[in-house]
């Protein structure tokens, strides 16, 4: 549950979910010294920075070539129907499938974006099949983008472009 309403972002907090955003697996010590906060001070903050739901999860990027086999692709899905009711049952649906890693509901001619990561093309067509088959979804329309190179990942976001809201 979120509950971000009860913290305050001073700069403080702010200076911790800059460093954790980017570095999850620091320290309490070291994260104490960069924000020049004793150790207890520190961890009762990111405490409650997460007890508020504004820190979501930690997790770890892993480079998934050396160790298991994969195609990553992002696969666009355009609904027959775009209502409420029909996004709700399409959402429910891809929250339970655990290689669409993430879903954007995106504005255009495609309703929702997806990075996915399957072991193979054939898996990747096999699941894309599946959702597309499954009437109840009311998918019209599937278009699969393969990821070829990864030239740039997701490194956190640019916390120190965006504008903090007081």
């Amino acid at each position: 549950m979120t509950n971000n309403k009860n913290i305050k972002m001073d700069d403080i907090n702010k200076k911790i979910l800059a460093i954790i955003h980017k570095e999850s697996d620091i320290s309490n010590q070291e994260l104490a010294e960069r924000v020049c906060l004793s150790n207890s001070a520190c961890f009762q903050r990111t405490k409650a920075l997460k007890e508020s739901g504004l820190i979501k999860a930690f997790t770890c990027d892993l480079d998934l070539d050396p160790i298991v086999e994969n195609v990553l692709a992002y696969v666009e899905f355009t609904l027959e129907n775009n209502s409420p009711q029909h996004r709700k049952v399409f959402e429910n649906m891809i929250e339970k499938i655990p290689e669409f890693m993430d879903c954007l509901r995106v504005t255009g001619d495609t309703d929702y974006i997806s990075f996915t990561c399957c072991s193979n093309t054939q898996a990747l067509n096999a699941l894309c099949d599946s959702v597309g088959g499954d009437s109840k979804l009311g998918v019209q329309k599937i278009k699969t983008r393969i990821i070829v190179e990864r030239s740039k990942w997701y490194l956190g976001y640019p916390l120190d472009k965006l504008q903090w809201l007081d």
